[in-house]
Parts: C-alpha cells; sequence; structure tokens
C-alpha cells in the first residue's frame, strides 16, 4: 500500500513535510507493533497535517513515545485509525496537545499497577476512550471531555471491567454524565451556519477554527485572525441574556469589520499604555461601524459590553487604566451611560465629533488615544496591581493584527491574515465508516478505499462474445423495441388537444343524429415519453470468480461467464438510451478496499470500456459495503427519477481482517438502507446457489439468485429488462 499511500500525500504535503511524513512511517515501523498503526498513519496522516498544520507531527511523535514506554502500546493502531476524525473535531494543534495530555492520564490512572508505582497490565480504558473520542468531540469541548473521563476514572477506579463500560457509554451512569457536560453552544455545530453569517453579510469566506478556554489557567485566550483565519472559543455559555450563538454572530461581526477597516500601525516606540488606549479606541470605532451597517445587533452588544461602576477602582491603591478605557468605550457606545467624569465625557464627545466628518481610520484614533492617555494619566497607572474587575468585553478581539513590526519581513503576519486560506488538492484516498452491529455506531474511517480506472486488455474479445450469443442477442433485440420509448405518445379522447379524433369525432357525430348526449371528448394530443433511469453496475471482482463453473463441461471460469454478462447488458442498456456505469471491487482488509472504474456515466459504450471489461481479473475478497457506497456516491449525481445499482457477487461479504461473518452483513445491509434514503434502489443478483438467507438479510426482497451460473449471460439482462420495464 506503501506507493499508493505516497501518491495520495504527495499531493497533499509540501517536500519537507513529505521526508517527515517517510520518516515518522519508518519510526513506526520499528516500534514493534505490527502493519496496523503503520497503515493507519500513512492513510490518515495527510488529511490531519492539513487540518491542523505540520507542526502537530512532533506533538503526535511525543505522545507515541511516551506510551510506547507503557504497557498500552497496543493502542498505537486505533489511535491513528481515529486521528483524522478526532483532529477535525478538535480543530487546533493546541486542542490536539491537549486532547493527547488528557489520553497519558487516563492510561496512568487506568493501567494496573504494582504498588501503585510500576504499570504491568494494559488500560481497559483507554482503547475506548480512542475509539469513542470523535463521536464524542462532536458533542462536547474538550473541557466537557476531560470531566466525564476524570468522573469514570473516580467512579470505577477499582473496577477495570466497569471503566471499559464507561468509557464505551454502555453504561447507564456514563451516558447521564456525558449528558450533564452538554451546556452551551459547540462552535463546530453552528460552524456551517456562521460560515454563511460571514459570507452573506460580510463577503468575507474565511476559516473557523476552535480553540478552548479550558486548559490556561493564568491568562484566558480571546479571538484573534491570523493568516489561517478566525480563532473562536469552542463553546460559548449564554450570558447576560445573550445566547451563545449571538456571542459567536458578535464576535465575528468584530472581527470583519476589523478586517475590512482597521490599518495595521507600527508597534514601534508606543508604550504599553499607548497600546491599551489605541485599541480600546479602535475596537470603539470598529463597533460603531458594525451598529451603523447592523443596528440589530445593539442590544446584544450593549449587554455584553461591561458597565464600570465610575468609583469602583481606587487610584490610590491600584492601576485604574483598563478600568477608565472600559468607562470610555462604555460611553462612546451608550448614550445612556450616566458617567459624570469629565475627561470621559469630552473624549465621548470627540470620538463622535471624529466620526461625523468621516469614516475615519485607524491613525486618528491612535492620536486621539494619546491626547486622552496624556488628559487622564495618573501617578497610580504604573502600580503593578492592576483592576480588571468589569473591564474584558468577551466579544472582542486581541487585537495582534492591529500592529506590525518593522522588522519583520514583507510578508507579514497581519497581511497574510486577510488572505483566504488555499484550497486543498483532492486526495486519491477515499475513507469510509463501517457499521458496527454490536454497538449500533459507525467505526469512523474505518475502510480505506483507493479508486483506480481499471486497465485496458483488447476490446475485440468482447466483440466476440456478442457475436458468440447471437441468437440470444436477436431475441434481447425484440425485447428492446417493445421497451424502447417512442418520442411521443398519443393520447385519446381529450376535452383540449392539438388534433381532432376523427374515430371519436365520428362516433360523436352518430350520437347527436340518434338523438343522443354526444361525447364531446373528441379530440387527441401527444406527449413526450423518455425513460428516466440512471444504472450502475458494481461488480464483485474477488479470487472466488476465477473458480471454473462447477458442473460444466466446459473450463470456463465465473468470471468469464460474467464478462460475457456484462458485455450483453451493457449493450442493451445502450440501446434503450439509460445512462449506465460500470465498476468492479474487491479488497484486502480494510486498509485495501479497490474500487475499479470499468465506463463511467459520461462515457459512451465504445472501444475504451469494451477493452477494460476484457481485462478483469479476480482477486482477494468482498467487503460489499464501502463498495455500495462509493457506487452510490456516483449514482446520486444523476439527476434521475429512478436510480438503480446493481451488484453482481457470487458469495457473501467477507475479507481476512474480520472474523465475524455477520459483521460485515450488516455493515452490507446499513449501506443498503443508507442508498435508500438517497433514493437509490440497490437489487443483487447472486451467482451462490445457496445465498437466500444472507442475501435476504442484505437486500430484502430485492435479489435474485442465479442457480445456474452458465446461464447468467441469458439471466442478468433479462433481470435487468424486467426491473426497468
Amino acid at each position: 500500500m506503501f506507493a499508493d499511500c505516497l501518491t495520495a500525500a504527495h499531493e497533499q504535503l509540501g517536500e519537507a513535510a513529505l521526508a517527515a511524513y517517510i520518516d515518522t512511517a519508518r519510526l513506526l515501523c520499528k516500534l514493534g507493533r505490527g502493519a496496523e498503526p503503520v497503515l493507519a498513519f500513512l492513510e490518515g496522516w495527510p488529511a490531519v497535517c492539513q487540518r491542523l498544520g505540520q507542526g502537530s507531527l512532533d506533538i503526535v511523535l511525543s505522545w507515541v513515545r511516551n506510551i510506547q514506554r507503557t504497557p498500552n502500546g497496543d493502542v498505537l493502531g486505533a489511535f491513528f485509525q481515529a486521528l483524522p476524525a478526532t483532529a477535525a473535531s478538535l480543530g487546533s494543534h493546541e486542542l490536539l496537545a491537549a486532547y493527547l495530555d488528557l489520553l497519558m492520564e487516563v492510561a496512568q490512572q487506568s493501567s494496573t499497577s504494582i504498588h501503585r508505582r510500576h504499570a504491568i497490565l494494559p488500560s481497559r480504558a483507554l482503547p475506548e476512550l480512542i475509539r469513542i473520542a470523535p463521536q464524542l468531540l462532536k458533542q462536547v469541548n474538550l473541557q466537557g471531555l476531560r470531566e466525564w473521563a476524570w468522573q469514570g476514572l473516580r467512579q470505577h477506579a477499582k473496577n477495570p471491567e466497569r471503566q471499559a463500560d464507561y468509557f464505551a457509554m454502555q453504561s447507564a451512569d456514563s451516558r447521564a454524565l456525558f449528558q450533564g457536560q452538554r451546556q452551551g453552544t459547540l462552535l463546530r455545530a453552528h460552524e456551517r451556519q456562521l460560515d454563511f453569517y460571514l459570507r452573506a453579510l460580510w463577503d468575507d469566506p474565511v476559516a473557523l477554527i476552535s480553540y478552548s478556554e479550558a486548559f490556561d489557567a493564568l491568562r484566558r485566550p480571546q479571538p484573534y485572525a491570523d493568516a489561517n483565519g478566525l480563532h473562536l472559543p469552542d463553546l460559548r455559555v449564554d450570558r447576560d441574556g445573550v445566547s451563545g450563538l449571538d456571542q459567536y454572530r458578535l464576535t465575528l461581526a468584530h472581527l470583519a469589520a476589523h478586517r475590512r477597516f482597521t490599518q495595521s500601525l507600527a508597534a514601534d516606540n508606543v508604550s504599553p499604555f499607548q497600546r491599551v488606549s489605541i485599541e480600546c479606541l479602535e475596537d470603539a470605532r470598529i463597533d460603531t461601524l458594525v451598529l451603523r451597517r447592523f443596528p440589530g445587533l445593539r442590544k446584544p452588544l450593549l449587554a455584553l459590553h461591561p458597565r464600570p461602576e465610575e468609583e469602583a477602582c481606587n487610584p490610590a491603591r491600584e492601576s485604574c487604566i483598563r478600568h477608565r478605557m472600559t468607562m470610555l468605550s462604555r460611553a462612546i457606545l451608550d448614550p445612556d451611560h450616566g458617567y459624570r467624569d469629565p475627561v470621559t465625557r469630552k473624549f465621548a464627545d470627540l470620538f463622535h465629533e471624529c466620526l461625523a466628518r468621516d469614516l475615519s481610520d485607524t491613525a486618528s484614533m491612535a492620536e486621539l488615544a494619546k491626547e486622552y492617555l496624556v488628559a487622564s494619566r495618573r501617578p497610580s497607572d504604573a502600580f503593578a496591581h492592576v483592576y480588571f474587575i468589569d473591564t474584558e468585553v468577551p466579544y472582542r478581539d486581541d487585537n495582534r493584527h492591529l500592529w506590525h513590526f518593522n522588522d519583520l519581513d514583507d510578508e507579514s503576519e497581519q497581511d497574510m491574515a486577510a488572505a483566504p486560506p488555499a484550497s486543498a488538492p483532492v486526495s486519491l484516498v477515499h475513507h469510509y465508516p463501517e457499521w458496527d452491529y454490536v454497538t449500533q455506531s459507525y467505526l469512523t474511517d474505518w475502510v480505506s478505499l483507493y479508486e483506480h480506472l481499471h486497465p485496458r486488455g483488447r476490446a475485440e474479445d468482447i466483440e466476440q462474445l456478442l457475436h458468440k450469443h447471437a441468437g440470444l442477442v436477436k431475441r434481447l433485440e425484440h425485447i428492446l423495441a417493445q421497451l424502447t420509448p417512442q418520442d411521443r405518445e398519443r393520447l385519446r379522447r381529450q376535452e383540449d388537444g392539438s388534433e381532432l379524433d376523427l374515430d371519436w369525432a365520428v362516433r360523436s357525430w352518430l350520437d347527436q343524429r340518434c338523438r343522443r348526449d354526444p361525447d364531446t371528448r373528441i379530440n387527441q394530443s401527444f406527449r413526450q415519453v423518455r425513460r428516466d433511469l440512471a444504472v450502475s453496475l458494481l461488480l464483485d471482482l474477488s479470487a472466488s470468480l476465477g473458480d471454473p463453473v462447477q458442473g460444466s463441461r466446459s473450463p470456463q471460469s465465473v468470471l468469464s461467464l460474467a464478462q460475457e454478462a456484462v458485455a450483453l447488458l451493457a449493450w442493451a442498456i445502450d440501446r434503450l438510451g439509460d445512462p449506465f456505469a460500470i465498476a468492479g471491487f474487491h479488497s484486502n482488509t480494510r486498509h485495501e478496499a479497490r474500487y475499479w472504474h470499468i465506463k463511467g456515466f459520461s462515457e459512451a459504450w465504445r472501444e475504451e470500456p469494451r477493452a477494460r471489461l476484457a481485462a478483469l481479473e479476480a482477486a482477494y475478497s468482498t467487503r460489499m459495503g464501502v463498495a455500495l457506497r462509493h457506487a452510490g456516491h456516483y449514482l446520486s449525481g444523476q439527476k434521475k427519477d429512478k436510480r438503480l445499482l446493481l451488484i453482481l457477487t457470487d458469495g457473501q461479504p467477507a475479507d481476512i481482517d474480520v472474523s465475524d461473518p455477520d459483521f460485515l452483513i450488516a455493515d452490507a445491509r446499513q449501506a443498503v438502507l443508507e442508498l435508500e434514503r438517497d433514493g437509490i434502489l440497490c437489487h443483487c443478483i447472486s451467482l451462490d446457489p445457496h445465498a437466500d438467507d444472507y442475501v435476504q438479510k442484505i437486500f430484502g426482497k430485492r435479489f435474485s439468485i442465479i442457480d445456474r451460473v452458465e446461464r447468467l449471460p441469458e439471466r442478468l439482462p433479462e433481470i435487468f429488462l424486467t426491473l426497468t420495464a
């Protein structure tokens, strides 16, 4: 699989990242944990790197080295398998580092040890947490997941079996405690809605990136903009009557207005006091421009903006500079501020006079801020103890984009912040989930499907097959003549129509002459008639198709009969004019499912697809669910009234890495249900005479069994014509 993985990674990673990708895979090979961690890393890491950046690799490698020193090294395969989905839920490498710390803590607390010093048995909880974390992180933030995990560790500290049930969400107390963590509004639950909000109201398509406020005890981070996008907290709790979603909207409006109206200033030779005052007045200017454009935001903005008490800060004991700046910001935005301080009132009026002349700019706010700082400066401003109560405005950002430094390169971070991120290249590898019927849940990104255009053979071989079945072709031509739609269908006995229907007109005239009430439906009209159908034929190319036909005197294989049948069916569908596609599939464990394109919907049934059909080969196993999902993906793009997916197989779903025979049957059944919800009809044609039991479990009543395989070329077109007549 290395060549395919490397091809896919080369399209998504740069040269340095690609070299690190190969070195890391080599390192994983040396750990002695088998092929599973290596394969999962090779398949999933490019997506993780694109989502979180190359810097996340060092964080992951550090965690791998640490977990390798413990009895829990066997979880590396499951860890790398779940990592792409986990990274998508986390959204940043900072959150990934905190998540890995949580995993290490769970491993340490739940591994069986001697005298609480040396762990000798692996954790039963850690594998379950790694497996289920992607689903849980879609519902709670990382802080909620941490709290839930610690509650489980405390409650079942001496019972590994109950710990495993808890972290697998199999116990009632686990589900109840998890529901208790779902408080507030999650960014990822409304990310698409907020993205539309930015595009529609600000014409600013920029990526939204989450961060957590749970792991910064000294200083809570603020929203900010950089070259990667807009960084927002992953959870907002309702406060002051403003919902979490409205808080996100207000923060995005503030950041978007900054990106449109703010000009960067040189930070050299600007004192910390000047920076605080300039940032405050620039934020007030941005808020004012936002309220001019969207007055409906005034109520939530004033509800979230603090309103400090005028005498709350004592300048004799502490620095009041933040307190004064917050008062000035409130006085600018709220006409009913009620402050009596003459300096605050004066500069609030000067601010509005400045904006009344024009929209002003960042430089004029800087000059006004410096004047205010001179007019209001007090000796206590330099005190180490700063008054912070009611001075933090939760919807504002940290203003890092406002400043630039002259010693930086021309391609500075604040210039890059305005550029939208580059679109990601399309990978050759597709990752699909599989249905676990035991836990009644999906295994996220469990199967790796590699998509190929099938190699070519000799198109003349397919032509010879049609000559071989000349008698059958003539019989099919007679059936097709009856099914082929005419361009127009006559509708008789119409009140209104385009032409007179002579037969009924004469009959109506006779009724009138015989003094009977005549029938007024004496017209006829015409309507266009066409088949509105798209067909996808999916061939099982597992190794068993290479076996000779049992009970037949000829040495012909099942695969050669399938080629004959598909050639006849393709000829029939082409004569009917229905768009159709042909593909084959086989698998070699969940890491290597192959999907071979033989004919696409946009291709004509000519030499190219016939040559691919002639070169079919049988190999490996039958992992049916992922092939059904991928074929359904292409078929769903056909805008037809009826979409039919035909599956030709000779055995039940199976693969060498699955010991439970019911596992892949249940997954295939789930795939069929998914396709039916999308309006795609699945019908199985089985060559296994003993297939009734498992085929019915998968397809219900939509299947046909061909007991005599040698009749396949005759039966396959007939089944299709029966289904679409």
